[in-house]
């Protein structure tokens, strides 16, 4: 099972656990990013373009599931206007082995960072500024390329 959306509406974390849940195997791994409230940031505001943004998901999600075997795997990423403590996004996985699990699952959020195509804004102190990629994430994402 492969379940992917981009979505304005919040993500419902025990919905989406739940199906992951289904699959009935021995290891569960997930990710939820929330909306950090940290230097001041009052909103985020992800943009994005609908038919690119979902086939990187769902190409990233084939990939996890050949790669580890997976049984399951969802991928939920929220855009619109957010507010500090809002759920971003949310990455399962399940396995046979909670190695192949947890390996996706990070796999899934160190790519998605990278290869889906986001646009992220942040207010602070009433000023929005556009945020730019960062070195950490291409670095995270990097190690998990085959060779």
């Amino acid at each position: 099972m492969i379940h992917v959306a981009v979505q304005q509406e919040p993500i419902d974390q025990a919905t989406e656990f739940a199906a992951i849940m289904a699959a009935g195997v021995g290891g569960i791994a997930t990710f939820v990013g929330v909306v950090r409230g940290d230097d001041g940031v009052t909103t985020l505001e992800l943009e994005h373009y609908p038919a690119a943004t979902e086939a990187a998901l769902q190409e990233l999600a084939e990939e996890a599931v050949a790669r580890w075997g997976l049984s399951a795997t969802s991928v939920v990423h929220r855009v619109g206007l957010m507010r500090p403590g809002d759920l971003v996004v949310f990455v399962g996985t399940a396995a046979t082995h909670r190695a192949a699990a947890l390996d996706s699952c990070a796999f899934l959020i160190d790519r998605l960072k990278t290869q889906a195509p986001f646009w992220k804004r942040e207010t602070r102190d009433g000023e929005a500024r556009w945020v730019e990629p960062r070195g950490s994430d291409a670095d995270a994402a990097a190690r998990w390329e085959e060779t």
